[in-house]
């Protein structure tokens, strides 16, 4: 085979999105500049409102027991679990940027109408405005989508970096933003019925919107091959298990997402209920935990991932979580603000340090022909835990504010024990060794 005829061949791992785009154009920076800008200015309204959730719904008033909290703080995830598929289908057939444009316009709709949900102190319109927005936020599935149509398979990993890098930031920047929203409110200390926060991620979503209208182009182009999205995709999920170590993979994925959730999802609540802080010392606390995760993946994780491998840094990972959940459990114990610090970033850098080195393991041992609907699996499996994280933790958290860590401490040590034992032991993907034929 000539030098021309093999670069001319088709790749039979190249998905038809890759091979038709190779001969076109490559895009300007300004879309990528642009897909990310929207991307973070939505998010800005999703990590101030995030934090708020659990507080105002039971100043609200909810049955004992916190079902009501979690299922509230589980509507937004089970919604992105449901539409992401309705959406990204939607968009092979209409183009990426009306999906996104209508998904920007839902989400500053139902992030006003969250404000003014909190302005009549109604639990039923807070959930309302959540499934809303869970439905419209479900649309970060197309603009991940936008992104693998703007570059190319050497520049894609790069450009789907830009989806990481706007949650860090958002998660940082937004619940700042909310603090400072507080200051319109009739009081500082006060601020239990401010319709703020909600009005400002109302307005961070329009401008997003704005951005979009007038910036961002349509990406998919002419021709493109429909790609399939399905809810459950039972196909992947039985290639995705038939893979060796990558089940118990996939499995230590989901607890640690499920147990990150426990502390995530009953922070807000440890913070106003034990140490008693004022809304917008919540909103501060959540920044700071948003810059620590930036600070962990960006600095530490990237160092560490080049030198060290990623069994080592999975491992030191559930070490670490364990960790701080056990510090929380003590936090919590003692109403100590220092001790919550300290654990909070040690639980945050734990979870920098699993999450991506349990992805790119699922990624190195997937058959490079079926990555895309595995790393789809293992993106479900990520969604489902998000689903049921709040479901076990809250409720827990009102049974006793201590138990919902140490129910996570167990789930890691077994999961641990699991990947010591499975996961670690895995190989990089190779094609079966064919067996020679003997010649009598």
């Amino acid at each position: 085979m000539t030098a021309e005829s093999k670069a001319s061949a088709p790749n039979p791992y190249e998905s038809p999105r890759e091979s038709e785009g190779n001969g076109a154009p490559p895009p300007s920076r300004g879309s990528l500049l642009a897909i990310f800008l929207t991307v973070f200015i939505d998010l800005l309204g999703f990590g101030m409102v995030l934090p708020l959730l659990p507080i105002y719904a039971e100043a609200f008033g909810v049955k004992e027991g916190g079902w009501e909290i979690a299922l509230l703080m589980c509507s937004f995830s089970a919604m992105q679990f449901l539409f992401a598929p309705l959406w990204g289908k939607l968009s092979d057939r209409v183009g990426r940027r009306p999906v996104l444009l209508v998904g920007l316009f839902a989400s500053s709709l139902f992030y006003f109408l969250f404000g003014i949900a909190t302005l009549w102190q109604s639990l039923t319109w807070l959930f309302i405005t959540r499934i809303g927005a869970g439905i419209a936020g479900a649309t970060i599935s197309t603009a991940s989508a936008y992104i693998a149509d703007v570059t190319t398979p050497q520049t894609r990993a790069k450009g789907m970096a830009l989806i990481g890098a706007s949650f860090g930031l958002g998660f940082t920047f937004g619940p700042l933003i909310g603090a400072a929203a507080l200051v319109f409110s009739r009081g500082a200390q006060d601020v239990g019925a401010s319709p703020w926060p909600g009005y400002a991620a109302g307005l961070l979503s329009a401008a997003a919107l704005l951005l979009a209208m007038f910036l961002l182009p349509e990406s998919l182009r002419p021709g493109h091959a429909q790609t399939h999205h399905a809810l459950l995709d039972l196909r992947a999920w039985r290639d995705a298990l038939s893979m060796p170590s990558v089940p118990a993979l996939l499995l230590t994925s989901f607890v640690s997402v499920l147990s990150f959730g426990a502390f995530e999802t009953t922070l807000s609540l440890l913070l106003k209920r034990l140490l008693h802080f004022q809304f917008h010392q919540v909103l501060l606390y959540f920044a700071f935990i948003g810059l620590t995760l930036t600070l962990a993946q960006g600095l530490l994780v990237r160092r560490l991932s080049g030198r060290v491998g990623e069994v080592v840094l999975a491992t030191a990972g559930c070490l670490v979580t364990i960790t701080g959940f056990v510090f929380l459990s003590f936090a919590s114990q003692a109403g100590s603000v220092a001790i919550l610090m300290v654990a909070s970033a040690v639980e945050v850098t734990g979870f920098a340090l699993m999450t991506p080195s349990l992805q790119s393991l699922v990624s190195r041992r997937s058959d490079p022909a079926k990555q895309g609907a595995i790393m789809g699996v293992a993106q479900s499996v990520s969604a489902l835990a998000r689903i049921f994280g709040p479901l076990i933790s809250v409720p827990l958290f009102f049974v006793k504010p201590t138990l919902p860590y140490w129910t996570a401490i167990g789930m890691m040590a077994a999961a641990m024990a699991v990947f010591l034992l499975s996961a670690r032991h895995g190989k990089d993907y190779g094609p079966p060794a064919e067996v020679p034929l003997i010649m009598e």
